[in-house]
């Protein structure tokens, strides 16, 4: 924290990327937060064979997790407490087909238990990027009593 009781952006970064580490199955496919700020969120999640179906494209599941941790990560920031999504909904437009998904994600709207958030997931092949799925969710706070249990 600095000065005025704020957490910097690097710092902010660090105690999401803990959280990250502590998500097993996120460990496994090796997702990584490359960005994170105040309703806002980029994760990224290497392409490796382990995470391809039988065409070869990155399996939907993979996709849909990678969009659905950067709608949480959006929501629970803009909201400042723990939070689960409640609401999840995704098109996929493309097959995943690169080296790499990164997951853009950001709060449209914030209440006060609630978040509506948008999430685009793009492929990278080559260096270029290329839209492969479009998701929104609702991410809610957690009741006080639920975090503890």
């Amino acid at each position: 924290m600095d000065n005025t009781g704020k957490v910097s952006p690097a710092a902010f970064l660090a105690m999401g990327q803990e959280v990250l580490a502590s998500q097993p199955f996120s460990v496994l496919i090796g997702a990584e937060l490359h960005s994170l700020a105040p309703g806002q969120c980029e994760l990224h999640v290497p392409v490796s064979e382990k995470i391809r179906q039988q065409h070869g494209f990155v399996h939907g599941g993979v996709v849909s997790y990678a969009a659905d941790n950067a709608l949480t990560y959006a929501g629970g920031t803009a909201l400042g407490v723990p939070v689960v999504t409640s609401e999840f909904k995704i098109n996929y437009v493309r097959p995943a087909v690169g080296e790499r998904l990164i997951a853009r994600a950001h709060a449209v709207h914030t209440g006060k238990s609630q978040a509506v958030c948008r999430c685009d997931v793009f492929v990278v092949k080559d260096g270029k990027e290329k839209l492969c799925a479009v998701a929104q969710g609702t991410i809610a706070a957690l009741p006080p009593a639920s975090v503890d249990s």
